[in-house]
């Protein structure tokens, strides 16, 4: 059931040098929305201090992801949680279980789900980070409404075109409703082929 991605192959060691600049040394970080895994596996052994706690709402990744962690068998890589960021309480027995978080972590999922998604994501953010905690959010970004390539508005459109409710999301417009939760954005971080690191921190 173990799945492996291309996109996380290539980006996994530019998101770690971003994490490991602006985590903590030794923290809990709970990643939403880790697909296949790749990422979870590949960060907690490359931060055995870190104690990396992978969710997702899909099945398939779900299974995936406990692939990944039962062939890694590190002592700080958790079992997948379920985490539906529609659910006011991310899920049965998710919200009791997160207790006030010092990071999350959050890849290529904002611009393949809806708006909703996003609001859902930033709220818990809000609701479950600890005061100071961060959140990184990777993924592609326009800035100020405009794209930051043009082949990241041709992605934008094949997007809208399989789903009208998806898209590449503003930076802007995710900022300022990460403000509504408490949420202030400390730096943005250009990275490879035209993504964007956002990091946001609990006020």
């Amino acid at each position: 059931m173990k799945q492996t991605w291309p996109a996380p192959e290539r980006n996994k060691q530019p998101i770690l040098d971003v994490l490991r600049r602006v985590l903590p040394e030794r923290c809990s970080v709970l990643e939403i929305s880790s697909g296949s895994g790749q990422h979870a596996a590949f960060f907690a052994a490359q931060q055995p201090a870190w104690i990396w706690q992978p969710s997702d709402i899909d099945p398939e990744n779900l299974a995936s992801i406990a692939g990944w962690v039962n062939e890694a068998a590190l002592p700080n890589l958790r079992p997948p949680l379920r985490i539906d960021v529609l659910d006011e309480d991310w899920g049965a027995g998710a919200a009791g279980s997160l207790g006030s978080l010092e990071a999350m972590f959050c890849a290529n999922m904002i611009h393949i789900a809806p708006w909703a998604c996003c609001e859902g994501l930033l709220a818990g953010a809000g609701r479950y980070l600890r005061r100071s905690g961060k959140l990184v959010i990777y993924g592609p970004f326009s800035i100020g409404g405009a794209h930051t390539a043009q082949s990241n508005a041709a992605f934008d459109a094949s997007l809208k075109a399989r789903d009208a409710s998806w898209g590449v999301r503003d930076c802007d417009e995710v900022t300022a409703l990460a403000a509504r939760h408490g949420l202030r954005l400390l730096e943005r971080v250009p990275m490879p082929a035209n993504n964007q690191s956002l990091v946001l921190e609990r006020a």
